[in-house]
């Protein structure tokens, strides 16, 4: 969960356009209730009370001409292709309109009341989680990988390019097979110890074992977690398919540093890179 943008104007447009989705979708913010903000303030989320009880309001927004239909969308697709063994709150309505300049999306959810795992994607202290989360955490992406889809989180042209360039060469860039992923399976969109899976947007196609990639990437801080994550996952993590599936979240997410994203992930993420390619890599002050 991020902080509140810093540009005032932002926050003030979020919180009118969550007026309106209220409006439309007849519920009222909980008294008290705390508000998450996403990326730059492009999501904005907050417990309301609907006519059926609690629920959860998220409300994303995407310039008008900046809409990409495949995060935009995603969320509906996953609510009717997922299967209902997958933990996930369960989406209830959804409500779209634009200003023009634009585009707003108001969903609402089902009322989980499990804790994410963490406040933050990148993990900064041991989640504890117990021995039957971690079997939940399986056969979730077990059935997410069965998923049939044309809808893809990563594509393989960006790996070709980008690889080379954070990883350095020699480097295969093509990913030995692909399978369905949530896309985005990190610490802050995983309850526990009763597990639930958030934020479906951008699931999709994506090298095989990329989730478990994923999670481990934003473990790093914490080595004994990173530890448990492969030693938990190692059936995917410990084969080809895997350690791609880990070079090329490592490339995404140095990718994101030179945006000013996960600057506190680039150094763990060269070592174990390094680790996986046994030489060195790129560093950008090289």
């Amino acid at each position: 969960m991020l902080t509140e943008p810093e540009d005032p104007e932002v926050t003030a447009r979020m919180r009118t356009a969550r007026g309106r989705a209220c409006t439309e979708l007849g519920i009222r913010p909980e008294q008290g209730a705390d508000e998450a903000w996403g990326w730059h303030g492009r999501t904005l989320s907050l417990p309301v009370v609907a006519p059926g009880g609690p629920a959860w309001l998220r409300l994303g927004c995407a310039p008008s001409d900046e809409v990409n239909v495949t995060f935009w969308d995603g969320s509906v697709t996953a609510e009717q292709a997922i299967p209902d063994s997958v933990p996930r709150p369960r989406l209830h309505a959804v409500h779209d309109w634009s200003d023009g300049q634009w585009e707003y999306r108001a969903e609402l959810y089902e009322r989980v009341t499990a804790r994410p795992a963490s406040t933050t994607a990148t993990l900064t202290a041991n989640p504890d989680v117990p021995s039957n989360w971690w079997r939940a955490v399986r056969a979730g992406l077990d059935d997410i990988a069965q998923v049939p889809t044309e809808r893809f989180s990563v594509h393989q042209p960006f790996l070709k390019r980008a690889m080379p360039q954070f990883l350095g060469t020699p480097i295969d860039t093509t990913a030995p097979s692909w399978s369905t992923a949530h896309g985005d399976f990190h610490w802050a969109n995983l309850c526990a110890p009763e597990l639930r899976i958030f934020d479906w947007e951008g699931w999709g196609l994506a090298p095989t074992g990329y989730d478990t990639a994923v999670l481990h990437s934003h473990s790093l801080l914490m080595p004994s977690v990173a530890a448990t994550v492969r030693h938990e996952l190692r059936d995917v993590i410990n084969t080809p398919e895997g350690r791609y599936a880990e070079l090329a979240v490592i490339t995404q997410l140095l990718h994101s540093t030179t945006r000013g994203d996960n600057l506190e992930l680039a150094d763990p993420l060269r070592r174990r890179a390094e680790h996986l390619l046994g030489r060195a890599v790129p560093h950008p002050d090289e």
